[in-house]
């Protein structure tokens, strides 16, 4: 079972103070570029970020799931929140699951930044008509990236910093997949750098 984690200090859920959930053009399930008064797109080895929300009891897919999903990009900022990108709303998107409880989002790989095992956030709602007004959520979790992707990723151009930051981290002394090594949030990943990588993972709400 995934467990629940902490959103962390970039959500721009609305929870401390910066909220893009309610922005025009949020729902999208390609997040590579910001959207609204800004068209920057962000550079890295292609990623697809593959959710099924299943029923946590009884393994029923779940269709209709609002699921918002964001990242850091590839020098290890986040959008809204980093300095030099507080008009950048790119890597941040919402989704509805399919009838097989599947949200699919096209980004690139993220960075690994200083203290933090490489990581995907997302919040999953009831409906994306109550994420994209701020609502309740039902479950807010991190995705983690595999060590051995990671390197291979990291070898390639622009993702230099996250060689060195890569080292000097581990899922066991991670703050947040240190308690269990990320065991249950850990992608099952495909494809490779030429081609994109696709993370996928399942989680019970």
């Amino acid at each position: 079972e995934v467990p629940d984690e902490t959103a962390g200090p970039y959500p721009a859920d609305g929870s401390n103070g910066i909220d893009v959930l309610t922005a025009s053009g949020i729902v999208r399930s390609d997040i590579r570029a910001s959207f609204g008064s800004s068209t920057t797109v962000a550079d890295g080895v292609p990623l697809t970020i593959r959710l099924t929300v299943r029923d946590a009891d009884t393994g029923a897919a779940l269709s209709g799931k609002g699921v918002y999903l964001w990242h850091c990009d590839r020098d290890g900022n986040y959008s809204l929140y980093s300095r030099g990108i507080t008009d950048e709303n790119y890597l941040r998107g919402v989704q509805e699951t399919d009838a097989a409880g599947t949200v699919s989002f096209t980004s690139i790989y993220p960075a690994c930044y200083s203290g933090r095992w490489p990581h995907i956030h997302f919040e999953v709602y009831d409906d994306v008509a109550t994420a994209v007004a701020s609502g309740p959520i039902v479950k807010t979790s991190q995705i983690a990236l595999p060590e051995e992707t990671n390197a291979v990723v990291y070898a390639t151009s622009g993702y230099e910093q996250s060689v060195r930051n890569a080292s000097q981290v581990s899922l066991k002394s991670d703050n947040v997949f240190g308690d269990d090594g990320g065991i249950h949030q850990i992608a099952t990943m495909s494809g490779d750098v030429a081609a994109g990588y696709t993370a996928a993972l399942t989680i019970g709400v």
